[in-house]
């Protein structure tokens, strides 16, 4: 009889992230984190601050890129089988309003579009504190099988 448990699927991974309180080392740096995760849908928050700020005065805009990115690769994650991992391919950004330290709370919500053998696709939305659409951004993912022991969700 075999008692191994079988390798949590990605949801299953995520979930046992967020019950833990810990964030990725990104999210430590630029003060964000996973709030909500559902198969297909993750949540990120983060407050800007003046530690992302550009030369002209407002949030960096690879800050949003960045909870976008992560927002659509998690979303694709939590949909993934036991053994499977993924990579970003291609992110595409639009910004439409800047954020500043006055943002708020911003909110990154992810949502997969399809996942396939080899490719997944997946789209995200970025909200400012009052709740205005601040960016978006649709991303191609690879997914590929991991080795065994590889692939952990922090370093």
């Amino acid at each position: 009889m075999n008692n191994e448990q079988p390798a949590p699927d990605g949801l299953q991974q995520l979930q046992a992230l967020l019950s833990t309180g810990l964030k990725a080392p990104i999210g430590r740096t630029l003060g964000f984190e996973l709030v909500e995760v559902e198969r297909g849908r993750v949540v990120f928050e983060g407050k800007p601050d003046r530690s992302v700020y550009n030369p002209m005065g407002t949030v960096h805009g690879g800050y949003a890129a960045t909870l976008l990115d992560s927002a659509c690769g998690i979303a694709t994650h939590s949909a993934l089988a036991a053994g499977r991992g993924h990579t970003t391919l291609e992110l595409k950004v639009s910004y439409l309003r800047s954020l500043s330290d006055d943002s708020g709370v911003v909110r990154a919500t992810g949502r997969v579009v399809s996942v396939g053998r080899r490719v997944a696709f997946a789209e995200a939305t970025l909200h400012d504190g009052a709740g205005r659409l601040c960016a978006t951004a649709s991303s191609t993912l690879l997914v590929f099988d991991i080795e065994p022991g590889r692939g952990a969700m922090l370093g």
